[in-house]
């Protein structure tokens, strides 16, 4: 049975879009790392400060058929290269990915306040 939430769903370009104006708006740093599918492509979001604390969010299925985002893997300052190579990986996996970097503080707060 469908709930109608993914029907509701943003297309990806303006929700990108829109993320990269919140992160301005925050006094941060947005980068598109890799463009997805226009309309219908999965985003994934890695936040970071300065290099530190970066972490990579994708949504996930919630019991009640929602989808929201979770950190899906965490960097290691100890080994960042194994980082590196999960998003490539990511990339490789799925052409029609989005992954938009976000840099600043708290970044974050704009994932995490997705309410989807």
């Amino acid at each position: 049975m469908s709930h109608g939430f993914e029907d509701a769903r943003l297309p990806t370009h303006i929700e990108v879009s829109g993320l990269i104006r919140s992160a301005q708006a925050a006094g941060g740093f947005a980068m598109v790392l890799q463009a997805g599918e226009r309309d219908a492509g999965t985003l994934a979001i890695l936040t970071t400060h300065s290099g530190k604390n970066t972490m990579l969010w994708e949504r996930m299925p919630l019991m009640d058929g929602r989808r929201r985002f979770q950190v899906t893997k965490s960097q290691d300052a100890e080994k960042t290269e194994e980082f590196d190579d999960y998003i490539r990986r990511r990339m490789t996996q799925d052409p029609d990915l989005w992954i938009l970097e976000l840099d600043g503080p708290e970044m974050e707060r704009l994932v995490d306040s997705d309410p989807r």
